[in-house]
């Protein structure tokens, strides 16, 4: 269960991280991908931010996520200079891939589908 300090600096890293990505991410991945901040979770130290990704316009997504690793201490010094008034400390960034809309969008593409082929049964 997270507390309510870890939820508090989980959303002020997710907002200004998405503006760091929004202005570096170009630098690193290009203009074509679209890269957007659906969770950032806070280890109970706070020293280290598990940032999930979602990641559109890109058939290999993981791809992205290891650009943005190798690039991961310049944006965590980009990050810093957003948030060092906040923060004593600048945790770690870790990057995970949140495949929650893909996995959303091919359920809706298997019942419609199951709709088309009239497998539900009677309406």
């Amino acid at each position: 269960m997270e507390s309510i300090r870890q939820k508090q600096v989980g959303e002020l890293i997710r907002r200004q991280f998405s503006t760091v990505l929004n202005s570096e991410g170009k630098y690193i991945y290009g203009y074509e991908p679209l890269v957007t901040i659906t969770d950032v979770k806070m280890s109970p130290d706070l020293g280290l931010a598990k940032v999930y990704l979602s990641v559109f316009n890109q058939e290999n997504k993981q791809e992205i996520i290891l650009l943005l690793e190798d690039q991961v201490s310049k944006l965590r010094h980009a990050l810093h200079s957003r948030i060092s008034r906040q923060l004593r400390i600048m945790p770690d960034l870790r990057f995970y891939l949140d495949e929650t809309l893909d996995e959303a969008y091919k359920l809706d593409q298997l019942f419609k589908k199951l709709h088309d082929e009239k497998q539900f049964g009677e309406d």
